[in-house]
């Protein structure tokens, strides 16, 4: 069973695994190596996680005790991160974590949500009702990558 609940200090080590795992082997089949290397990279700030995690509130996604994935939502509806374990990928995960930012938007009066989506998550994306806004390129570490702007508004 998945359980979502917010996240706790001293969990970002599991949330970076995540998002790096899930970067490194599923994105990878639509990316590049270098966009993928350049998006995870190996080593990180401890410090900068831990700022994001205390600005962002995540919360999680476990099952069995374990950090499956991760995901959030700003007041003004932008998921700024939606990860799942690379080993758990269609398994329901993502559907929990989405039907929960849905149940927190409409407890906060959010009307639209919106992110920028992966090549990789767009069809996840679509199935639970957002569409694209348009086509965004974003430069990171000197490396251009392609995503989406998308949206889904009640």
């Amino acid at each position: 069973m998945i359980q979502i609940r917010p996240y706790r200090q001293g969990e970002e080590i599991k949330i970076r695994e995540v998002f790096f795992h899930s970067v490194r082997n599923v994105c990878i089949q639509h990316y590049s190596q270098q966009q993928v290397e350049a998006w995870a990279v190996e080593s990180y700030d401890a410090d900068k996680l831990m700022a994001m995690c205390k600005h962002n509130q995540p919360f999680v996604a476990i099952i069995e005790n374990e950090i499956v994935g991760y995901s959030d939502l700003q007041d003004d509806g932008l998921i700024d991160q939606f990860f799942c374990h690379w080993q758990v990928q269609r398994q329901g995960v993502g559907q929990a974590l989405m039907n929960h930012i849905f149940e927190l938007a409409e407890a906060r009066g959010i009307d639209r949500i919106h992110s920028l989506v992966s090549i990789t998550a767009r069809p996840f994306f679509e199935r639970m009702g957002f569409h694209v806004v348009r086509d965004n390129e974003v430069e990171v570490r000197g490396v251009s990558l392609n995503n989406f702007v998308m949206e889904k508004v009640s």
